[in-house]
């Protein structure tokens, strides 16, 4: 069953099993240290604190989990998921037994702030491209398990999803391209299997040198070139885009783009302003770093 704001890939059975697995990794048959120090009859209210600037991601997750703990759990939001805050905002608050707000904490934390710091890089980066037409996206690097509620917080922060797994697109890149024995015959592949098999995939593939440009474009029958690791790092840090800047030029709008490849909140404007339709960046997911937020516990 799918929830009306959430992505489609996104179900409620979804949010289950990985809050499922994540209670029985974190509990396992009790949370031992709360039955020994906590009375049963306590009752506690938590709250969300930011303690730095960013946006928060994952509070849906977090109302699902919250329940899954003990239907008695109270949750009440002050923001929307994906709502910027600034440090020191208290954002919401969680009521109910003592007992089960601490059982859930770490895991609500865990999963609120990866979320939250995934959505707080990638509404950086999409500023950071703004007035540019680059739209920017995610990929497959993602936390094993976690790859949907990553690339939802993607979304919450502004950016856009590449292919969820490998089933949805079909992306030449130059592993396969050697598998086939040359481009041409991995495209001929590609589409004769998107004829027999899938009609409504899209093929992508990889341009790593400016001669393999002018061969898709005489091949034809793609969707996307990704021009891959046309950008090098200079040494006064910044990052030179003149290859990638020829390779945009070279393709003059023919097939839509996309850039790959040392990307990252200090390069990716200068990324954007060669004229690239995409900007593909892994470590928005891989490489993420936690926002900083709290639960403070008060017993009542």
């Amino acid at each position: 069953m799918e929830h009306p704001s959430f992505p489609s890939y996104i179900t409620c059975a979804y949010l289950d099993g990985v809050i499922e697995r994540g209670l029985a990794e974190d509990i396992g048959p009790g949370d031992v240290t709360t039955l020994a120090t906590v009375s049963a009859g306590h009752g506690a209210e938590a709250r969300f604190l930011a303690k730095e600037e960013g946006v928060v991601a994952g509070l849906h997750v977090l109302e699902r989990l919250f329940a899954e703990v003990d239907p008695s759990l109270l949750v009440t939001w002050s923001v929307e998921d994906g709502a910027p805050v600034e440090a020191g905002t208290a954002f919401g608050t969680v009521r109910g037994p003592a007992r089960s707000l601490l059982t859930a904490e770490r895991l609500a934390l865990n999963i609120l702030q990866r979320m939250s710091g995934i959505a707080t890089m990638t509404r950086r980066m999409v500023a950071a491209v703004h007035p540019y037409k680059a739209r920017l996206l995610d990929t497959r690097k993602t936390a094993p398990g976690l790859r949907l509620l990553d690339k939802w917080a993607v979304r919450l922060g502004g950016g856009e999803n590449h292919r969820i797994g490998l089933y949805d697109m079909i992306l030449i890149k130059d592993n396969h391209i050697a598998a086939a024995g040359s481009v041409r015959e991995a495209v001929r592949r590609a589409t004769r299997y998107r004829l027999e098999h899938a009609p409504d995939v899209l093929i992508e593939v990889e341009a790593a040198q400016l001669g393999q440009i002018d061969v898709l474009l005489e091949i034809g029958g793609i969707d996307y070139i990704l021009l891959d690791n046309m950008t090098r790092p200079a040494p006064n840090g910044a990052v030179d885009c003149s290859m990638l800047r020829a390779a945009v030029e070279r393709v003059g709008g023919r097939i839509p783009t996309e850039a790959s490849g040392n990307v990252t909140l200090d390069t990716v404007h200068a990324i954007a302003a060669t004229g690239v339709d995409y900007i593909s960046c892994g470590g928005l997911t891989h490489s993420v770093k936690a926002l900083d937020i709290s639960l403070k516990i008060a017993l009542e």
